[in-house]
């Protein structure tokens, strides 16, 4: 599976010196699941205060592997 499949991509793609070609991007920074994961996070936080945070990352990040599926879909 490739990276893009798993994470998304670049959250903020931009073409740079590593740039091999329009298909290919090469970035440093977040992903597009941690992008999403953080979005989630503020709510989770809201209504599962009684979770720790290991608890409440898990969840951002199964709802931001909930959202890159459905892009696929």
């Amino acid at each position: 599976m490739s990276d893009e499949l798993k994470d998304g991509g670049p959250a903020f793609p931009t073409e740079n010196a590593h740039q091999r070609d329009h298909t290919v991007w090469q970035y440093e920074g977040m992903t597009l699941r941690d992008y999403f994961a953080a979005k989630a996070m503020p709510s989770i936080y809201e209504s599962a205060t009684n979770c720790g945070f290991e608890v409440i990352a898990e969840l951002a990040y199964e709802i931001a592997d909930a959202m890159i599926k459905a892009r696929k879909s």
